[in-house]
């Protein structure tokens, strides 16, 4: 087999499997009690049906908080990665308390049980920058680590709103279904992204994070 046939042969199964299983709800990270700021969106008027969703979450992803986690983690798989750094740089993008804790806690727990399945021992790190610290090993594509990230943090947020705006579960698989393309989008300009570009201008989304930390009844931690 040449050498460029072995470069671009497919990662093994079991590591697709690996990333999978890291990703699914299943995992214990917690995330489930986050939103992202998505309950004050649907409390305020801001999102009351499956279109309004589609095009908050793609705002989230194409120019926000998912287009930074994106950078955080593409640079977290890099060989030679100063992970420590990274962890630095996640928490200064944090535009308000509850963000800063829902990507600690998160990387925190995601920290904790991949440890315990790797016999590793790495500190906590922001769930990008811990993702992608693990995930380095798998040998897997980067855009398709991204990919599968952005799609599971896009799912999680789906969940959350099919219970709270309320939509039915086929409303919210369409609108996961119609975020694929700008997951693939991101996830194919971050690959090669660097420190420079990281940033945000999902405005709307940080100022939904920031109101949501004085709503006197939530559902959500974030």
């Amino acid at each position: 087999m040449s050498e460029a046939a072995t470069e671009t042969a497919p990662a093994p199964d079991s590591a697709l499997m690996t990333l999978v299983q890291w990703l699914s709800p299943a995992f214990p990270v917690g995330g489930y009690a986050y939103s992202h700021g998505l309950e004050w969106a649907i409390s305020a008027g801001l999102i009351r049906d499956a279109a309004a969703l589609q095009g908050w979450l793609a705002d989230v992803i194409g120019f926000g908080s998912g287009r930074s986690d994106a950078v955080l983690l593409a640079l977290a798989l890099a060989p030679g990665a100063d992970h420590a750094a990274l962890a630095a740089y996640a928490g200064a993008l944090a535009p308000a308390k509850e963000r800063l804790t829902e990507t600690a806690e998160q990387g925190r727990a995601f920290t904790l049980a991949t440890n315990a399945l790797l016999g590793a021992e790495h500190p906590p790190a922001p769930l990008p920058v811990a993702v992608g610290r693990a995930a380095a090993g798998l040998g897997l594509p980067v855009e398709r680590v991204l990919a599968l990230y952005l799609h599971s943090f896009a799912s999680s947020l789906v969940q959350g709103a099919v219970r709270f705006v309320p939509l039915g579960q086929t409303e919210g698989q369409q609108v996961l279904a119609s975020l694929h393309p700008v997951i693939s989008q991101v996830a194919s300009w971050a690959a090669t992204a660097g420190l420079d570009d990281l940033g945000s201008a999902g405005f709307g989304s940080d100022m939904a994070a920031m109101a949501h930390e004085g709503m006197e009844v939530r559902i959500f931690r974030s």
